[in-house]
């Protein structure tokens, strides 16, 4: 049986609060409510704490999902899958570039 794979995809959230009171009363009361798997890697916020930008990572898009579940009535979210080297940012632009040489030139 083949193993699962284990490796983590970063995504960038964007969360922009509906009613910030409530989602800090709930982030106190009852913590960030992230499924283990569900890795928080940094956060920023505006100055006014009614938006935040976050880095989180999992091998399983469900958790990013489970987890955004437990939130959707107090945050809008915006998710994107995100890569960090230059390298592999490089790597995907000319992957995308020769698909793009490649169907254009036909």
């Amino acid at each position: 049986m083949p193993k699962k794979s284990m490796t983590k995809q970063l995504y960038m959230v964007v969360e922009r609060y509906k009613d910030a009171a409530a989602v800090y009363r709930r982030l106190w009361d009852r913590g960030r409510m992230g499924p283990e798997g569900l890795e928080f890697v940094a956060a920023w916020f505006d100055e006014n704490l009614e938006c935040g930008y976050r880095l989180v990572k999992t091998h399983d898009r469900r958790l990013l999902d489970e987890w955004m579940a437990n939130w959707k009535d107090l945050v809008d979210f915006v998710e994107v899958s995100a890569v960090t080297l230059p390298e592999e940012a490089g790597e995907k632009v000319a992957a995308r570039m020769k698909q793009a040489t490649v169907v254009g030139g036909e």
